[in-house]
């Protein structure tokens, strides 16, 4: 989940669940009170899984913003909350504790305020720079080790930061390429902050994993990379790194890695901001359109917005100010355009629009 800060700051927030009876299909959803946000994807046959969807939405200090988070065992393809969908806990917090706390733990509650047993929802939140830049990354592999007995293993890649602390966070899951030693997984995005903190050098480690419908993945290997690294894939130059399982390393005299995962493209995006376009020569032309009908009342009445106060500026003139003294400073030439429609223009003091 990213929070957007009201003063350029971002968090981020990742949804996790544990839960200790019959396994399941589970997802998370995000509500505002009863406005929906978004939702994870499912993940199957897990009974502590780490969704990898990222929710966004504004952070205001403020305010107080109450969220809840619900979880759902899924059944079918239809909408959360869905008759075939069982209901399996959901908890109250508001924006302000998750970012105060960075990483907070709740314990889930079924319908009527019953605890949920021993079922958990952990967000954990970050400060995200202002870099709205994100990357395009397109990743394959060849030669990984055959898992599977009677068929080729299936593959799908994860992708985790490494923290100051050393602890890990889950960046991007692939899908799952069936029955396949090479697979090419389709390209994904994601965000400069979110993949390394905008620190070229920062690391990244990378899992392979063999599916299996029963939710124990077979370990293939793993590799460490940074986004120094990836960059040399753009312009479609690939990028190789050795898939190595540790364990294997350690038994096998001869072994060399359990395959080879390839950046087969990388495409950097930037998001340009407000203050981008300004810096870089954006101009604001001020206009003003000013209605000088009847409608609005006589201009000799105190209750008219067009009062012709003989002691301070009316309404329009509060108004026009506001904005005018903000907007001048955008505008090279310091002209601004005052269109009137419906007001009597001397000498003949006939109808008209003017500018």
């Amino acid at each position: 989940m990213m929070v957007k800060a009201g003063e350029g700051r971002h968090t981020q927030l990742v949804l996790t669940k544990k839960r200790a009876k019959q396994q399941q299909r589970n997802t998370c959803t995000i509500a505002t009170w009863q406005v929906g946000v978004d939702r994870t994807e499912v993940i199957k046959s897990n009974l502590n899984p780490v969704f990898s969807k990222v929710f966004t939405v504004d952070y205001y200090f403020e305010e107080v913003q109450k969220l809840r988070f619900e979880v759902y065992d899924i059944h079918g393809h239809c909408s959360i909350g869905s008759r075939d969908d069982d209901f399996l806990g959901g908890v109250e917090m508001t924006l302000g504790q998750i970012v105060a706390q960075k990483r907070i733990t709740k314990g889930l509650f079924l319908k009527y305020g019953k605890y949920a047993g021993k079922s958990t929802v952990t967000v954990i939140s970050e400060e995200i720079s202002g870099n709205n830049g994100y990357v395009e990354l397109s990743f394959c592999a060849r030669k990984l080790d055959d898992k599977d007995l009677f068929s080729k293993s299936d593959p799908f890649l994860e992708i985790y930061r490494v923290n100051d602390d050393q602890s890990e966070q889950l960046v991007h899951r692939t899908e799952v390429i069936k029955n396949n030693l090479n697979p090419v997984w389709e390209p994904f995005k994601v965000s400069l902050s979110s993949l390394c903190c905008c620190e070229e050098k920062r690391k990244l480690r990378c899992l392979v994993w063999d599916y299996d419908s029963r939710g124990k993945h077979d370990f293939i290997g793993e590799f460490y990379a940074t986004f120094e690294e990836m960059q040399k894939g753009i312009g479609g130059n690939k990028v190789q790194w050795d898939c190595v399982n540790p364990k294997y390393k350690l038994k096998k005299r001869n072994y060399k890695n359990s395959g080879f995962v390839i950046l087969s493209d990388l495409k950097i995006h930037r998001v340009y901001s407000f203050l981008d376009y300004i810096m870089g020569g954006c101009q604001i032309h001020f206009t003003v359109a000013i209605d000088f009908t009847a409608s609005n009342g006589d201009p000799r009445n105190s209750c008219s917005l067009h009062y012709i106060n003989p002691y301070q500026p009316n309404e329009y003139l509060k108004a026009l100010v506001a904005v005018g003294e903000i907007c001048q400073d955008y505008d090279s030439d310091k002209r601004f355009s005052a269109l009137g429609f419906g007001a009597r223009i001397p000498p003949k003091y006939e109808f008209c629009i003017a500018e």
